[in-house]
């Protein structure tokens, strides 16, 4: 099956030349199936009856990370670079900024195939490989269903504004993607780092050996006992949500003492599996599951691209001035209200605070590097409710979520982070701190599910790590 044009887009003008293989730049796309980025590189590489290479760079100044970001990622780049070679493709890691790895291997390629990244640096990264490369290079889209240009041109307002554009183009999309075979295998080039004297970074040693040559902040411990990194992991763990989760998820998506979620955005996070992979097998469930099917395709494709616009068409998309002026202004209004309770960063991060919910939203990120959707909206709203000024509320919340969620640092991170304070909602009853910003209370949690269930829940699963997790924020 041909990969759709409006996921191609070519980055620079270099003119054609030739080379010693066609190397795929893998940055954001960390699998090695599902990936267009990849097939359209072999196709390129099939037609030029050249081989193809897969670089990655490997730096431990990657913006927020920390050893349980790097923990997981290297878990699952461990299992792709054995996909790979499985089939006969070479995988090179090198440390060093993602760019100047991918121009340094691009020196003797015919092409450069990059994935997209939707963030700041991810996008700065992309032009400087395309500004300064000796060959063409050419992006192609594949941690979204819809190419973000395809979808809209603008920043949407909200879901409702973005998915008819969405469903009009969508059925182009949900096709799916063939592996092709590799006709000039890569596994026996010499390609030789001419700084280390080495070909690759062992990513297929075990995760520590490699995480002790990075400098990296190691306060934040990793969660591999909740969540393995790999494309493996993510199908088995997608394939029982299939066959015991899916059919509760319209009801019990909310529901935070349940486990009828996904658990994906880790994930997708990190490329490990394809949206477009989810998306084909939901699809193909039993019609009595149309419901639950539906509410997953909703948050999946609707909700995840309407993240992905916002950061692509808000450059200053992690800053506090990006919420709307409405909100601005009423929150603004109320920011001299007084507050109960105030909680320093420090106390937040130890779950330190007089809510027994909120403590145990925040207990279930520390521990697990996770949080269901439902309380990761309490907990947001809280933060605002409990710091001296919103944007002083905006930044903590942001900082929190970026250091200890494995989905943290990402457009839907952002996304949510900023909804939290206007960004694609409307006005609520205006009431003290919040304005008219949509407000969440504990009588709500109370009143809607089973929030002792899920208290318990949190404290079951990581009463033996909690007291180990916490670290100065």
């Amino acid at each position: 099956m041909s990969i759709h044009p409006a996921r191609i887009r070519r980055l620079n003008d270099t003119p054609v030349r030739k080379g010693d293989y066609v190397l795929y730049w893998m940055q954001q796309s960390q699998r090695a199936d599902w990936n267009h980025a990849l097939e359209y590189a072999i196709d390129q590489a099939n037609e030029d009856n050249l081989p193809l290479v897969v670089g990655f760079g490997l730096t431990d100044a990657y913006p927020e990370a920390n050893l349980r970001h790097y923990t997981f990622m290297l878990e699952g780049l461990a299992e792709t670079g054995k996909a790979l070679a499985d089939r006969g493709i070479q995988f090179v890691v090198r440390k060093g900024l993602p760019p100047d790895v991918a121009l340094d291997l691009g020196k003797q390629a015919a092409l450069i195939v990059c994935d997209a990244g939707y963030l700041r640096h991810q996008r700065q990264w992309r032009r400087k490989v395309a500004q300064n490369a000796r060959c063409p290079v050419i992006q192609v889209e594949t941690d979204v269903v819809v190419p973000v240009a395809a979808a809209s041109n603008k920043a949407e307002y909200a879901a409702r504004t973005i998915r008819p554009k969405l469903h009009r183009v969508m059925a182009d999309f949900l096709m799916p993607l063939s592996p092709r075979d590799v006709k000039k295998p890569s596994l026996n080039r010499s390609l030789i780092d001419t700084k280390t004297g080495t070909e690759s970074l062992d990513v297929q040693a075990a995760p520590n050996t490699l995480l002790q040559t990075l400098s990296l902040d190691k306060s934040v411990p990793p969660v591999s006992r909740f969540f393995a990194g790999g494309t493996t992991h993510a199908k088995k763990r997608f394939q029982s949500f299939l066959a015991n989760g899916l059919a509760y998820y319209d009801q019990n998506s909310n529901q935070p003492q349940t486990d009828d979620i996904s658990h994906m955005s880790p994930y997708l996070h990190f490329g490990q599996i394809s949206p477009l992979y989810l998306a084909m097998a939901v699809m193909n469930v039993d019609r009595s599951l149309a419901d639950a099917r539906d509410a997953f395709m909703e948050q999946l494709i609707i909700r995840r691209e309407l993240a992905v616009n916002f950061v692509y068409y808000t450059p200053d998309y992690d800053q506090f001035d990006v919420i709307p002026g409405w909100a601005k202004k009423t929150l603004a209004d109320h920011e001299t209200d007084p507050r109960e309770f105030i909680y320093t960063a420090d106390e937040l991060a130890q779950a330190n605070t007089h809510d027994p919910y909120w403590n145990a939203a925040m207990q279930e990120m520390t521990c697990t590097g996770f949080m269901h959707n439902y309380m990761r909206m309490y907990w947001g709203k809280k933060i605002l409710e409990w710091s001296p000024t919103p944007k002083q509320a905006y930044e903590t919340t942001l900082a929190l979520n970026n250091r200890y969620f494995l989905d943290g640092r990402d457009p839907n991170s952002y996304t949510g982070v900023a909804w939290l304070y206007g960004i694609h909602d409307r006005g609520w009853a205006e009431r003290a701190i919040f304005g008219k910003v949509r407000y969440m209370a504990a009588s709500g949690l109370e009143r809607k599910c089973d929030i002792n269930a899920y208290v318990e829940k949190i404290e079951q699963g990581c009463a033996s790590l909690i007291s180990k997790q916490f670290r100065n924020f």
